[in-house]
């Protein structure tokens, strides 16, 4: 692990001066992220609606911006920055293998109970 933590993000885009200047830039960050989340949960434009690979637009947005964060958290919180690349990769890549497989799952239950409720018992052959 590096002696000192870097002070910069997007790599290396915005530089910062201090660790407290760099927690108010990721702070802001996600926070700008979180905010373009609520906005389109509540206005839910008609143009996301549209259905893509089974899902609506919308649903695929809130997930890549729900990675994206949860990627960043760990890139900068977890300081993975200043770790070995393969211990990244490790960590990183684990992490986001297994939120895609999360999804995956609840996406195919969810189909088959949203099924079972609209025109009840349904077997599925897989």
């Amino acid at each position: 692990m590096a002696d000192a933590h870097k002070l910069e993000i997007f790599r290396g885009l915005l530089k910062f001066k201090s660790n407290t200047q760099k927690i108010w830039g990721v702070l802001i960050l996600l926070t700008i992220i979180t905010l373009i989340e609520v906005v389109l949960g509540i206005y839910k434009p008609a143009s996301l609606m549209t259905p893509v690979l089974g899902m609506k637009g919308l649903n695929w947005v809130f997930i890549i911006l729900t990675i994206v964060k949860a990627y960043y958290i760990t890139w900068d919180f977890m300081h993975m920055r200043d770790e070995t690349p393969a211990l990244r990769r490790m960590v990183v890549w684990t992490g986001v293998f297994l939120i895609c497989y999360l999804i995956f799952i609840l996406l195919q239950e969810g189909g088959y109970v949203f099924d079972v409720y609209k025109d009840g018992f349904i077997k599925r052959d897989f």
